[in-house]
């Protein structure tokens, strides 16, 4: 229950924020959809020492699985608005057969020929600001900052031996948004959390696609999602993409 603590907290924040200011426009999204591999999960547990494999190849067997995110925030004034995010990513992936080499891993061997299990998990809890600059019937443009507080895990499993790895921390990013409406009911619509550029890692949470607003209050959404990023330290060595195909709806009250 701990985990949901900060985003309830801001979600109570923000509700009695609108309740003091009829011009501000409380804000709750739901995506979901599919989401599956990318091109590459590579994992190094020690980032030096550690042996690399990737659980996106065919050494293993990662399926498709269905996903959601859940957001709340406020638009004050029309021109700020905050947003908490709570994104849940986690996966199950085995070894197709034997593995062709042993891998160590956080301090324990695992053996060539025995068939490997793998749990990888990514949850985000993202808060954002950002300052729309740009607010038109046809365009809507804003840009701002994101605190992404990672729960990330990582573990090994095999007949003999188990291990795992966490990798809580805190992420700095560029927020930014983008929606252009060239008829009433039907626009175009990109999202993105990123930086790059820094020398141990980056990350992109990016969405493109169609949007359909049904009235000021109500729109739904389908599209795009890419989640690509990683670490390379010390203790962690971690870069991996994943694709989504998902739907959205957003209230505001």
């Amino acid at each position: 229950m701990r985990t949901y603590l900060p985003v309830a907290t801001i979600f109570i924040l923000l509700t009695a924020a609108q309740a003091q200011d009829k011009k501000n426009l409380f804000l709750l999204d739901v995506e979901t959809g599919v989401v599956a591999k990318g091109a590459y999960n590579e994992i190094r547990v020690p980032g030096n020492g550690g042996t690399g494999f990737d659980i996106f190849k065919p050494d293993f067997s990662p399926s498709p699985q269905f996903f959601y995110r859940l957001r709340a925030g406020v638009t004050l004034n029309e021109r700020h608005t905050i947003l908490a995010l709570f994104a849940p990513l986690a996966l199950r992936v085995n070894s197709d057969g034997n593995l062709a080499q042993p891998i160590a891993f956080n301090g324990s061997n695992f053996e060539a020929g025995l068939p490997l299990q793998v749990y990888y998990k990514f949850n985000a809890y993202r808060l954002s600001y950002r300052y729309n600059f740009i607010r038109t019937d046809k365009v809507k443009m804003g840009a701002g900052i994101s605190f992404l507080w990672r729960d990330a895990a990582i573990e090994l499993k095999n007949s003999q031996t188990s291990s795992r790895y966490n990798g809580p921390g805190p992420v700095p990013l560029l927020n930014f948004h983008f929606n252009w409406l060239p008829r009433q009911h039907f626009g175009f619509l990109l999202e993105a959390d990123a930086l790059a550029g820094r020398p141990e890692g980056r990350a992109i949470d990016a969405f493109a696609g169609v949007n359909f607003p049904l009235n000021r209050r109500l729109a739904i959404r389908a599209g795009y999602r890419v989640f690509e990023g990683g670490v390379n330290i010390d203790k962690v060595y971690n870069f991996a993409w994943f694709n989504y195909a998902s739907a959205g709806v957003t209230l505001g009250l």
